[in-house]
């Protein structure tokens, strides 16, 4: 489908790591910044298979706090006295 708008480089469907099923998005890298353009220009809100797709240009990953139980007070100490 992207082929269309110039040459694709990879593609990355993100699966769940658990039961390794589509998560229903994917990432796919294009030549150059102008034919991704012009993929999302022509793609976003195409529909496939009954869904419309919403393509777009990646973000970086939020960044999210360290993981692990943090307590009530937000992962600080506190001193007793």
């Amino acid at each position: 489908m992207f082929e269309e708008y110039g040459t694709v480089d990879r593609v990355n469907i993100v699966t769940d790591r658990d039961t390794g099923k589509a998560r229903g998005f994917g990432f796919v890298e294009m030549g150059n910044d102008g034919e991704g353009e012009k993929a999302i220009a022509a793609l976003n809100g195409r529909d496939l298979d009954g869904r419309a797709l919403n393509v777009n240009e990646a973000r970086p990953k939020e960044t999210r706090g360290g993981g692990g139980y943090r307590g009530n007070n937000g992962g600080g100490r506190q001193s007793r006295w």
